[in-house]
């Protein structure tokens, strides 16, 4: 029963976001992965309260680590950077890249105080296939209105 209304008001809050933010698309698909994940995982209340303040610390953090190594990437100008500067660059990615891995492995360890192991496990598998779903999706849209131009 709790499910069921964890479940009732994720979709209720997913539909107030819609009609309130009609352009804001990146809200609109965060609210459909937090219910997506959610009914998946088969969260309890309490589950939830406890692992989406982990997930979304993760989930920030990491982006903005990706950010930081995608700016490094394109800022550079090979054919003008000098030996010395490019093993510096690499060294700084590298540092870039292990802070992601340490921040994963944080990630792992706080998943588990408030999810049981197997949740763990499975979550890789429900991202990816929300993942896939929302790429489906926009394929078929994308395609659809292809078709009608």
């Amino acid at each position: 029963m709790k499910q069921i209304t964890l479940i009732l008001a994720t979709v209720f809050f997913s539909a107030i976001s819609f009609a309130q933010k009609p352009d804001n698309h990146h809200e609109k698909i965060k609210t459909l992965k937090v219910a997506y994940i959610t009914e998946k995982l088969n969260l309890t209340q309490t589950e939830a309260q406890n692992f989406w303040p982990i997930y979304n610390k993760f989930e920030d953090d990491y982006s903005a680590l990706r950010d930081d190594v995608s700016d490094k990437r394109k800022d550079i100008d090979v054919d003008k950077i000098s030996e010395k500067d490019a093993k510096a660059l690499i060294k700084e990615m590298e540092q870039l890249y292990e802070k992601r891995y340490r921040l994963y492995q944080k990630y792992m360890t706080n998943l588990q105080t408030v999810l049981p192991a197997k949740k763990v496990i499975s979550l890789k598998k429900v991202e990816d296939d929300f993942k896939r779903k929302m790429f489906e999706e926009y394929k078929n849209r994308h395609g659809n209105s292809k078709k009608s131009s």
